[in-house]
């Protein structure tokens, strides 16, 4: 999946796209532009004087099944928990798998909402921090109140709002 970021320039939303995309556009306006990450909302350090990602053809390699967008990570288990994985059929990464897409579904979208929550969050404490009522919103977005919410923003400018209601919204990915 490819990263998507949003730009402010004080309260105005300047641009949205790549880190690559945003430095080629903003690059003669850099000075003041905050820029986040729209998956998790954290703030996004670019380099400034140059493209941030290596060509593709000279991108390392890396283990696991990058066309699938399987990466390899260390997994930490007890040795129990490895005997018992091994015994399962399909092998271990077949069995995390599984586990891993039953437990989201068991979740009821719980903890899409609260990457969700903390997504908008960091940008509206980053941006709205000193805003009139903002730990107003920050009780509601929490409190999973959306509506009112939107209605608590409603005095804010308007791209700020726009950004935090957008990025209030569970996604796929969550």
């Amino acid at each position: 999946m490819t990263q998507t970021c949003t730009a402010f320039l004080g309260m105005t939303r300047i641009a949205r796209g790549t880190p690559d995309e945003l430095i080629t556009a903003l690059r003669s306006r850099a000075d003041g532009v905050l820029v986040f990450d729209d998956a998790d909302g954290r703030a996004v350090d670019l380099d400034w004087h140059g493209v941030s990602s290596l060509p593709q053809d000279e991108a390392p390699r890396r283990r696991g099944r990058p066309k699938l967008g399987v990466t390899a990570r260390e997994v930490t288990l007890l040795p129990r928990q490895w005997d018992w994985l091994a015994r399962q059929p399909g092998g271990a990464s077949q069995v995390l798998r599984r586990l891993i897409d039953e437990a989201r579904k068991a979740d009821g979208g719980r903890m899409a909402r609260r990457t969700a929550q903390e997504r908008a969050y960091r940008v509206l404490s980053a941006l709205g921090g000193d805003l009139p009522g903002f730990e107003e919103a920050s009780r509601l977005l929490f409190a999973d109140r959306l509506a009112e919410l939107a209605e608590a923003l409603a005095s804010w400018p308007t791209d700020i709002r726009d950004h935090v209601l957008e990025l209030v919204e569970p996604r796929a990915e969550d």
